[in-house]
């Protein structure tokens, strides 16, 4: 059995991580009150790009090696794209804490990919936790409908769960080539090309909001997408990806209280009742899951 020794910088970055991204939610809330999903999406990642090009013009920082090219658009469009839209998207019809909640099933779907991908073999309580998770999701889903009917937001939010998973996965062969900044870089940036399909009306976006909701996208890019998402390749580069996902348990947490804060906004108690099903199953999954096999030389 191994053990993993966390040093000062491994925790620094954990804990901004789990603070900017839990903050996210309820800055796409507020900012989606003034602008579209697409516009939250690519004003957020237009400030990321443009703070993270700066840095790597004033440090000379290298291009990618070709061969790595498809992979890297890949989990950009995955980790990026397809995730943040259907985040924007999904919060249109499902709360800040909500959302977090239903991202939360990230660990679920990253142990179904290693299953699919990487042969990993399920114990019995695996299979158990996913089925929790889902009848967690699907308590969430239909609590924070009007009455009892669905909210189809949930769906937006399962699917960028998903995507996310792909990329925590696919992304860690490449730490042996690239640093943790160089990946956040490259990713971000592929990302964000192809959220450039929204950038039709934006301008006029930006002249018609309240400063408000642009200061809150600009908040966005900065801290929870160009830090959060830096900080958090640290984490993945110095400890196992399991591992390091297990931690997202505590963001729902915190993304409820500060949604509570900056919107005065809480779940509704059959949500808070769902993100708790599925976390109990997420724990399942990761305690009796696959067999690990990846190890930390610390």
């Amino acid at each position: 059995m191994f053990r993993i020794r966390y040093d000062s910088r491994t925790i620094l970055a954990l804990v901004t991580t789990l603070t900017f991204w839990a903050s996210s939610f309820a800055g796409i809330r507020a900012a989606l009150a003034s602008y579209q999903p697409g516009h939250v999406a690519l004003l957020r990642f237009l400030v990321a790009s443009t703070c993270l090009a700066a840095y790597a013009l004033i440090t000379r920082t290298p291009l990618p090696n070709r061969r790595d090219i498809p992979l890297i658009v890949l989990l950009g469009f995955l980790g990026y794209t397809v995730y943040h839209l259907g985040v924007a998207y999904g919060e249109v019809t499902v709360t800040a804490g909500a959302a977090s909640l239903l991202i939360a099933s990230n660990p679920v779907f990253t142990s179904i990919i290693a299953l699919i991908f990487l042969k990993e073999r399920f114990h019995t309580l695996a299979w158990v936790g996913i089925a929790v998770s889902f009848i967690g999701v699907a308590v969430i889903a239909f609590g924070e409908g009007e009455g009892f009917s669905f909210a189809p937001g949930v769906l937006y939010l399962l699917l960028a769960s998903f995507s996310e998973a792909f990329y925590f996965v696919f992304q860690k062969p490449l730490f042996a080539k690239y640093s943790a900044l160089q990946m956040t870089m490259f990713t971000i940036w592929t990302g964000t090309a192809f959220m450039l399909f929204f950038a039709p009306g934006l301008p006029q976006a930006i002249q018609q909001a309240p400063l408000s909701a642009t200061l809150a996208i600009v908040y966005l890019g900065i801290f929870p997408a160009a830090i959060g998402y830096f900080t958090w390749t640290v984490v993945l580069s110095r400890i196992p990806a399991g591992v390091a996902t297990s931690f997202l348990y505590l963001s729902p947490v915190l993304a409820i209280f500060i949604a509570w804060v900056w919107l005065g906004e809480v779940p509704a108690l059959a949500s808070l009742i769902g993100g708790a099903i599925v976390l109990a199953g997420v724990v399942m999954v990761n305690s009796g899951g696959v067999r690990k096999t990846e190890v930390l030389d610390a």
